[in-house]
């Protein structure tokens, strides 16, 4: 069963050939769709990394993959690749512009008064 924040069958082969392959025999990895739809879980959820339910694994896994493909341009790499299939499925841009015409603009105003103390009052030692 698919669960709405994990990835699909489809949406897995996009991106599969894009991760880093495992290493040699005492190097492996733990299972890279588990440990995504871990990460995917975390970010539509917000929780904390010691909270990821055990389906996904070790949290520490999970935290030190997605900190190691940040670091390393993995996910800058699947993200772009994707971008390029979305720009080539819709080359003229059509899509794009709908989009642009449904936006619209929300400029908040609202402001936040600071104490005294952090608008450069004069500072005396205690």
């Amino acid at each position: 069963m698919v669960r709405r924040h994990e990835l699909s069958d489809a949406q897995w082969q996009k991106i599969e050939s894009l991760l880093p392959v495992n290493g040699r025999p005492g190097g492996q990895w733990a299972d890279h769709r588990r440990v995504i739809n871990g990460v995917l879980f975390r970010a539509r959820t917000g929780v904390p990394w010691p909270d990821l339910p055990e389906r996904y694994g070790p949290w520490q896994t999970v935290y030190e993959r997605h900190r190691r493909w940040s670091a390393d341009g993995t996910w800058q790499r699947i993200l772009a690749t994707l971008q390029i299939e979305a720009d080539a499925a819709d080359p003229d841009g059509a899509l794009e512009r709908k989009l642009d015409d449904e936006w619209a603009v929300n400029i908040d105003s609202t402001t936040c008064r600071a104490h005294q103390h952090a608008a450069g009052a004069r500072h005396r030692p205690p």
